[in-house]
C-alpha cells in the first residue's frame, strides 16, 4: 500500500521501454526511447577522471556541498552566461545531477499545497519532484506550429498567482525542444513571482546558434533566479551523476541544508572532471560542435517523416510526434513501432495534460548512418504519412 504522498506520482515510461528494449538484445532495434548519447564526453573530463581514482582525496565525503574547485567552475559557467557574479562558497552548492538539485531546491521553496508553474508538456520526472516536494504543478501549454514550438509570454505571466512558489522552466524544454527567450523574462518580471528555478541542463543546445537567454540576466529576476546545471546533457557525463545549483545566498544556505538531508555527497570521483570540462578554453566550442551532431539528427528526422505529425525542436535532444492526430494513442503507436518497425519509443502519459497526445523520439543515442530507415520503419508500423 502506496503512502499518500506518491498518490499522484507516476511512472515515466521510459524505464518500461528501456527494459524491453534491452531484453530484444535485437542490434537492429532503434534506441530512440532514453536520453542517452554515443557522444563522447569531453576528453579532458576522461583524463581527469581516471586521474582522481588513485586521488584519496576523491574517496570522500567531504566536502559535503560539494568541491571547491566545482564550485568555482559552475559559479564561473553560470555568471558568464547570466552576467553577474557568484560567490562559490555562499552561493553555490553541488548536486548528484541535475534533477537531485531541482528536487533540493523545491524543498527549500515550496511549502505543501503552493502551486509551481511548468509548460506542458513536461518532464514526468520533474513533475514528480514538484508533487514529492508537497507542491502542485501549474500548467502553462506550449503550442506546436508548423515552425516549433511557441509558449504565450502572457499565459506564462498569468499563471503565476498568490499560491505560486516558484516557476521551474527549462529551455530548450524537456522533451519537446521549446525555447524560451527574453519576451518570457520580461513577462514574468512584472509578476509577484517569489523564485524562477531555472532548469539550464540543455541551455547551449540550441538549434538556431543563438546563446542561452539566462532569466538572471534580467534585472527583475537576478535575485529571484535559481540556477539548476547539470553534467550529463551538454558536457555527455550522464554516468557521473554531478550537478550544481547557483542563486542568491539568502535561499542557497537552505538549499545546502536539503542537500546534506537528502543526498550527502556527490561522486567524488567525478566532481574535478566536471570543474575541468566547464573551465576548459574550448569548452563553448566543444558543446557547439556535439549540438550541431544532434541538430543533423534532428533535421534527418524532420526530412525522414515528412507527412506526419511531428513537432520541430528548437534544440534538446528529442523531438514529439503528435501520435493522437494520427488517430492513435501514444502506447499503442509505441507498441506498433516497438513490434512492427523495430523502433524504441516512448509514449508521454503523464508528462503534463498535453502528453497523451505525444511520442518522443530520442535523437541523441543513434547516428545518422542508422536513422537513414526511419521512414521505411514508420511506414511498417502505420503505412505512408
Amino acid at each position: 500500500m502506496s503512502v499518500s504522498r506518491l498518490a499522484h506520482i507516476r511512472g515515466i515510461g521510459v524505464d518500461r521501454v528501456g527494459d524491453a528494449a534491452d531484453a530484444t538484445h535485437d542490434p537492429e532495434l532503434l534506441r530512440l526511447e532514453n536520453l542517452d548519447t554515443d557522444l563522447r564526453p569531453p576528453a579532458v573530463a576522461l583524463a581527469a577522471t581516471r586521474a582522481a581514482v588513485d586521488d584519496d582525496s576523491a574517496n570522500s565525503y567531504l566536502p559535503f556541498q560539494g568541491r571547491l574547485s566545482l564550485r568555482v567552475a559552475a559559479a564561473s559557467h553560470v555568471g558568464r552566461i547570466a552576467h553577474r557574479s557568484y560567490d562559490p562558497a555562499t552561493e553555490c552548492v553541488s548536486a548528484a545531477g541535475g534533477c537531485n538539485g531541482i528536487l533540493n531546491v523545491l524543498f527549500a521553496t515550496v511549502e505543501p499545497g503552493q502551486e509551481v508553474v511548468v509548460g506542458d508538456p513536461f518532464y514526468a520526472g520533474l513533475v514528480n519532484r514538484i508533487r514529492l516536494a508537497g507542491g502542485v504543478p501549474r500548467y502553462v501549454p506550449n503550442r506546436p506550429g508548423p515552425d516549433g514550438w511557441t509558449v504565450d509570454p502572457g499565459e506564462l505571466a498569468a499563471a503565476v498567482g498568490p499560491n505560486t512558489a516558484a516557476a521551474l522552466l527549462m529551455s530548450p524544454a524537456m522533451p519537446s525542444g521549446a525555447v524560451l527567450g527574453p519576451e518570457h523574462w520580461d513577462a514574468l518580471a512584472g509578476t509577484g513571482l517569489p523564485w524562477l528555478i531555472y532548469d539550464a541542463a540543455m541551455e547551449r543546445i540550441r538549434f538556431d546558434g543563438a546563446a542561452p537567454a539566462h532569466p538572471a540576466r534580467h534585472p527583475g529576476l537576478a535575485d529571484r533566479t535559481i540556477t539548476v546545471g547539470s553534467a550529463s546533457k551538454e558536457l555527455r557525463m550522464i554516468g557521473w551523476r554531478v550537478g550544481w545549483t547557483v542563486g542568491p545566498a539568502s535561499i542557497m544556505a537552505d538549499v545546502h541544508h536539503v542537500t546534506i538531508a537528502n543526498v550527502v555527497g556527490q561522486v567524488g570521483i567525478a566532481q574535478q572532471a566536471v570543474a575541468e570540462a566547464l573551465a576548459a578554453p574550448d569548452a563553448d566550442a566543444e558543446v557547439a560542435a556535439a549540438t550541431a551532431t544532434w541538430r543533423e539528427r534532428a533535421e534527418l528526422i524532420v526530412d525522414q517523416l515528412s507527412g506526419y505529425p511531428l513537432v520541430r525542436p528548437g534544440g534538446g535532444w528529442s523531438l514529439l510526434v503528435d501520435t493522437a492526430a494520427m488517430g492513435l494513442a501514444p502506447g499503442e503507436a509505441a507498441a506498433r513501432l516497438f513490434e512492427r518497425g523495430r523502433v524504441a519509443a516512448t509514449p508521454m502519459d503523464g508528462w503534463g495534460p498535453s502528453g497523451g497526445r505525444y511520442l518522443r523520439l530520442v535523437f541523441s543515442n543513434e547516428p545518422v548512418e542508422r536513422l537513414g530507415d526511419l521512414r521505411d520503419r514508420f511506414a511498417a508500423a502505420f503505412g505512408e504519412g
